[in-house]
């Protein structure tokens, strides 16, 4: 990889996420030589992903190079690989672009969307989890449309227009809201030929209720906030299968679709070498003590998705989220130079800061530790807290920028099939 030899202990981090780039900013000027490995050369802001999904970013605005990020940081290295295997007796980390030896490795892989197995699920469905996904998903939403336009046949149509989405969390809350305000606001506009009016948007929630992590009171209001933006909810119901048209449930309900997002589920991305049962946890994720370092291996630790950190307070671990990742980054920051100093290391404690989600235009649900709030308020506070732990003094600014302008104007000009998806219409001339 052509990474200089050096005297320093050498810190190899797998992963630009949230946990990685806050471990990396932590261990700076620290004595170390820090190589982050990542897939892309980019760090992504992903609770912002189905804006891009719906065309009200572009995905440079969420995007920021991890190269830029720490281009100032003394001994840090960075390589565009995919890891294949790890060799933890050897201390050695197999990739696509070579090998590569570690004195402390650092897995902040992240997670991945779970299709519990459904192999149909997983060919046909859309995933919202990276930038790419995102645009294919934009592409298809206006691809379908624009094929909407041209049959005559009302039942054809109809399933062009309509979008399921499976996962009543954050982000199918978040994209159905959006989804929902381009019905109302932009459709007509843009397709004035077509009757959009006619377009559904159908959230399905195995469980009792939508935001199930958050309090009943969010719940209620973000179901209300929903209903209102004519967005039809069906809980307990269970997607066993979609073949590209048509999606089944446990029950009798069935839906015809063009676009169905899976947002039903995370587990965590395992690589070759740490993928032993014993290791895993529930949603596949590796077991950690309370420093973070993998149960039953040395020197190898894990932060984020997918570390599983049981605790009394969190007996499943922490919450697959931004907040314990950058928490747990900087908390094993802090312990890597207490271990190298003979110092005693301190313990993560999790400061859970709340929860939020957006439904839209002026509707937001907030949950505090002390308080929870709803509506426009709160509206406010989950932009205010988006644009700042957003990376980059423009991309605030272009976020900020667009927001205003769409709301100003009701308006996301975002919506282009730069690259087109490719999808089996075949199906639909059935």
């Amino acid at each position: 990889m052509n990474i200089p030899r050096t005297s320093l202990p050498r810190v190899v981090i797998i992963g630009g996420g949230f946990g990685g780039i806050a471990l990396a900013k932590k261990l700076s000027k620290k004595g170390l030589q820090v190589v982050l490995l990542d897939k892309h050369n980019y760090h992504t802001f992903q609770p912002l992903l189905y804006q891009v999904s719906t065309g009200g970013l572009e995905p440079d605005s969420i995007a920021y190079p991890i190269r830029k990020i720490l281009q100032n940081h003394p001994n840090f290295y960075f390589r565009l690989a995919k890891v294949r295997r790890i060799n933890s007796s050897d201390k050695i980390l197999i990739t696509n672009i070579g090998t590569i030896k570690f004195d402390y490795l650092v897995l902040a892989t992240g997670s991945q969307t779970n299709f519990f197995g459904n192999k149909e699920l997983k060919k046909q469905s859309m995933a919202m989890k990276s930038v790419p996904q995102s645009l294919n998903l934009r592409s298809l939403i206006l691809q379908n449309f624009e094929k909407a336009l041209l049959t005559d046949d009302l039942h054809k149509r109809d399933a062009l227009m309509n979008f399921v989405i499976v996962g009543g969390g954050p982000t199918g809350v978040e994209l159905a809201g959006a989804l929902a305000e381009i019905k109302k606001g932009i459709l007509p506009k843009d397709y004035p030929d077509l009757d959009t009016r006619r377009a559904q948007i159908h959230l399905i929630q195995s469980g009792d209720r939508i935001l199930k992590d958050m309090s009943e009171r969010a719940s209620e209001k973000a179901e209300q906030f929903l209903e209102k933006l004519g967005v039809q909810i069906w809980k307990n119901t269970r997607v066993t299968n979609y073949d590209g048209k048509t999606v089944t449930t446990k029950t009798d309900l069935v839906f015809e679709t063009a676009t169905l997002v899976w947002a039903a589920g995370v587990h965590g991305v395992t690589i070759k070498g740490l993928s032993a049962k014993n290791l895993l946890a529930p949603g596949n994720r590796l077991k950690v003590d309370a420093f973070h370092k993998v149960i039953g291996v040395e020197d190898i630790y894990a932060i984020g998705d997918i570390a599983c950190m049981e605790t009394k307070d969190w007996p499943n671990g922490h919450p697959m989220m931004a907040q314990p990742a950058i928490q747990q980054g900087e908390s094993l920051g802090d312990n890597l130079v207490r271990l190298l100093a003979d110092k005693p290391l301190l313990p993560f404690v999790f400061r859970d800061k709340g929860s939020m989600a957006t439904v839209g235009r002026n509707k937001a649900v907030v949950d505090m530790k002390n308080i929870r709030f709803q509506g426009v308020f709160a509206w406010f506070v989950w932009m205010f807290v988006h644009l700042f732990f957003l990376i980059g003094f423009r991309n605030r600014m272009v976020v900020f920028v667009n927001w205003v302008y769409n709301y100003v104007r009701f308006d996301r000009e975002a919506r282009l099939i730069i690259r087109p998806f490719k999808k089996d219409y075949s199906r639909f001339r059935d």
